[in-house]
């Protein structure tokens, strides 16, 4: 499933690849699977309307969500949800199974969508409607953001009482963070599942906010974690390789790489959690 690194990444490759490109033709592929894409336009023709002769003016996202601002003012907006992968091509380039959307550009290459499920969601909105969204995101926290500071981090926590891995977990709460950075997190900063989120010393919630930080940040730099039944990919079809630096997560029955104790592996909100059950207090 893509979290949060995963998407900066896209959003970065974005930039580099196609702001200043202007979209020669949009198709949406003849398959039940790529109307449901588009379900918010529900015909083809008014999707494709909106795209065509639109030059990519700048790339943003807001939480997960990719934003490709358009020069007529509309946004195109890609939700890649939990299984879908965003991919530039060449136009002469093998078609994927289950690939839903074609973006060419008028100066060489393709924007693709390929989703076996599928659960992504493309739209076109006005510019309008995304800036309201900006105003009131779904969420409280963006990690990536230059206004998430610790005192802040710290303030929100305090306000709740939640388990942490569950708090953690909330996608109303943090976005992008998702079970596998959770536990990453959480190890890294030497706090229990459990910890109720009002009860952390200003200590422990500075190593928590200095554990997510870098947790992102490096996953970034290893261009994300590619795990699970569909693995992440890049906009140039590369995996990342982060998975490869992952200290609990999957690792059950292995050696803590902090203190040699075994780690566990136990079922909460309805996914399975990995953790230290020495050095994680």
């Amino acid at each position: 499933m893509l979290e949060l690194p995963e998407v900066e990444v896209l959003k970065r490759d974005l930039e580099k690849e196609i702001v200043g490109r202007r979209v020669k033709d949009a198709e949406v592929r003849a398959n039940r699977n790529a109307m449901k894409i588009i379900k918010r336009h529900g015909r083809r023709k008014e999707f494709q309307d909106l795209l065509e002769g639109a030059k990519v003016e700048k790339v943003d996202r807001i939480g997960k969500l990719l934003l490709l601002e358009l020069d007529t003012g509309y946004v195109f907006v890609v939700d890649l949800g939990e299984s879908g992968l965003l991919l530039k091509t060449s136009g002469s380039e093998e078609m994927e199974t289950h690939t839903h959307l074609v973006l060419s550009f008028t100066i060489g290459g393709q924007l693709r969508i390929v989703d076996p499920k599928p659960s992504s969601e493309v739209s076109v909105l006005p510019g309008q409607e995304i800036q309201e969204l900006r105003e009131n995101p779904p969420f409280l926290i963006d990690p990536l953001t230059h206004q998430f500071t610790w005192n802040h981090f710290s303030s929100l926590l305090q306000d709740r009482e939640v388990p942490m891995r569950s708090l953690l977990i909330d996608p109303k709460f943090i976005c992008g963070l998702g079970p596998l950075y959770a536990d990453e997190v959480l190890f890294t900063a030497g706090i229990k599942l459990d910890r109720s989120s009002d009860k952390l010393s200003s200590q422990d919630v500075r190593r928590l906010y200095r554990a997510l930080m870098e947790t992102f940040q490096e996953s970034i730099k290893a261009r994300g974690t590619s795990v699970g039944e569909i693995p992440f990919r890049d906009l140039h079809g590369e995996t990342g390789t982060y998975q490869l630096e992952l200290k609990v997560y999957e690792r059950e029955g292995e050696f803590c790489p902090r203190c040699r104790h075994d780690i566990a592996k136990i079922r909460i909100d309805n996914t399975y959690a990995y953790y230290c059950p020495q050095c994680q207090t």
